[in-house]
């Protein structure tokens, strides 16, 4: 993580258990979630805003928006 202090800094939250909870299990999870637990109010939005475009009613199905979200994320060399 390139903000330690925003890994170091969860506000308790679903993001700060999630983000304990993987690594309890050695898994990779996105890094933003650091952000995401570092400022729950402030982020809500974006989380809302990417569950939407990912799930919500649109002429791409929801697993294929998926898929693309992945590749892309392959490509940039994150974790999906």
């Amino acid at each position: 993580m390139f903000l330690r202090g925003v890994e170091g800094g969860p506000q308790p939250s679903p993001w700060a258990r999630a983000i304990e909870a993987m690594q309890r299990t050695g898994q990779d999870y996105p890094q933003i979630w650091h952000l995401f637990a570092f400022k729950p109010s402030a982020t809500e939005h974006l989380a809302r805003f990417t569950q939407e475009i990912l799930r919500e009613e649109a002429p791409l199905k929801p697993g294929f928006r998926e898929l693309i979200a992945a590749y892309t994320s392959r490509k940039n060399h994150c974790p999906f």
